[in-house]
Order: structure tokens, then C-alpha cells, then sequence
């Protein structure tokens, strides 16, 4: 049983490792990791990024196999939507952080803390628990989680089409999740090099590469929160969504 099911559960890792190059997964990990000073930091925001995508697959796409869940389209698109709106906000907050920095004349590398990489907004929880260390380091673990709302369904409903058994689907969306976490801990590592490069060496050009990837984050959440709530109907009697 072990033998034949190992082709499929290795498909879910090698899908798990495609589905962290999602654009707005690069997206949000470029924003992020804009402020990393070393690729050690780089790498462990990956991994907490991909450990909390991880967990809400786990939890949603395993309730959806064990019990046969329905997710709603209206649901659906309404957990999209958080992704959206994440992206929104962790531009604006980034591009806010740098004209403040400019503004005080602050060079690249001064101003933040060896786990700055991890700050970005999440709203009512930052003002709340941003005082506490252990919520700054686990901030990339929440956001890895929000992301994993969009794309837990989608899994789920991929699994059922192939895996009749659902402790096999629940395996299968583990070994997906460990190459989410594989995928996202090296596109973290290739994408804080340019960043952690240019910070030391070409002030200028670190701050356009910084604003860029605040302003990239911006501009997709809001293309995609458009897309949700115009183009798919999120706010009429009947939207059109289909988990992917």
C-alpha cells in the first residue's frame, strides 16, 4: 500500500514546491524580505511562512476530507479576499516604513533590527501584541497562515479527485505542505540576496528595489481584490468561484 501510494504522496511534495512560486506568495515573501540583513533570517521567515500556510491546509483541506465539508462560494471567495487584502497592507506598510527612513535620512542598513525582516502590518494584532517578541518572530508563521486560506480548498478538492481514502489525502496535504515549506524557504534565500547586497553597497538602489516590491504588493492586492469582488461577484447573490 505504502509503495503504490508513494508516487502520489511524491507529487504532493514536488506540487507543494510549485505552488510556493505562486505570484502571490513571491509577492508577499519579496515585500517582506526587503529588510532582511542576512539570508539566515531570509530562510527562517520561509520556513515559518511555509509552516503557516501549512497549518491552515492541514486544518481546512483535512476538515474538508475527513467530514466532507462543503466550502461555500461565498466562503471561498471571502478567504481570497483576506489574501487580497494582506497584500494591501503589507505594501502600504513597507513603503510607509521607507519614506519614513528617507525622510529621517536614515542610510539602508541602519534603523532595523536584526528580525525586521519580520515586521509587516496585520492590523488589530500589531497594535495588540506588537510589544511581545515572541508575536514579531512568529509574524511571518500568521501570514503563512492567512495565505494558506486561499488555496486550502483548492488542495482539498484536488486530493478527492485522486485519493479515495482520506487518511491518504490528509498525508498527501502534509508532503504538500513540507514542499511549500521546501519551496518557500528557497525563493526567500534568492530573493533577500539582491536585497542584502545592495544594502551595505548602493543605498539607492536597495530603497528602489524596496519601494518596488511595496509598490508590486500593493498594485496585486489590489488587482486581485478587484477580481474577487467585481470580476467573481463575491458581493452578489451568486458568485462565480472555483478553488484554484
Amino acid at each position: 500500500m505504502i509503495a503504490s501510494a508513494f508516487p502520489l504522496l511524491l507529487l504532493g511534495f514536488s506540487l507543494g514546491m510549485r505552488h510556493a512560486t505562486d505570484a502571490d506568495h513571491v509577492i508577499a515573501v519579496a515585500t517582506i524580505v526587503s529588510r532582511v540583513r542576512s539570508l539566515g533570517v531570509a530562510l527562517l521567515i520561509g520556513a515559518m511562512w511555509g509552516l503557516g500556510h501549512t497549518i491552515t491546509l492541514m486544518v481546512i483541506g483535512g476538515a474538508i476530507l475527513v467530514f466532507g465539508l462543503v466550502v461555500p462560494p461565498h466562503v471561498g471567495l471571502a478567504m481570497e479576499l483576506t489574501v487580497a487584502l494582506m497584500l494591501i497592507s503589507l505594501g502600504l506598510y513597507h513603503l510607509t516604513r521607507l519614506y519614513r527612513a528617507v525622510r529621517r535620512g536614515e542610510p539602508p542598513a541602519q534603523g532595523a533590527e536584526h528580525h525586521d525582516g519580520h515586521r509587516h502590518d496585520l492590523g488589530w494584532a500589531d497594535r495588540v501584541f506588537g510589544g511581545s517578541r515572541l508575536y514579531v518572530s512568529l509574524r511571518p508563521l500568521l501570514i503563512g497562515v492567512v495565505h494558506g486560506l486561499a488555496g486550502s480548498a483548492a488542495v482539498a478538492l484536488l486530493v478527492l479527485t485522486t485519493v479515495r481514502d482520506p487518511r491518504w489525502g490528509v498525508g498527501y496535504i502534509a508532503l504538500f505542505g513540507a514542499g511549500t515549506v521546501a519551496g518557500m524557504m528557497l525563493i526567500t534565500g534568492v530573493l533577500a540576496l539582491p536585497f542584502a547586497y545592495t544594502r551595505a553597497r548602493f543605498g539607492g538602489m536597495h530603497r528602489a528595489l524596496g519601494a518596488a516590491a511595496g509598490l508590486l504588493s500593493v498594485g496585486f492586492g489590489l488587482f486581485l481584490a478587484y477580481d474577487i469582488s467585481i470580476g467573481s461577484g463575491l458581493f452578489t447573490a451568486n458568485p462565480q468561484w472555483t478553488p484554484g
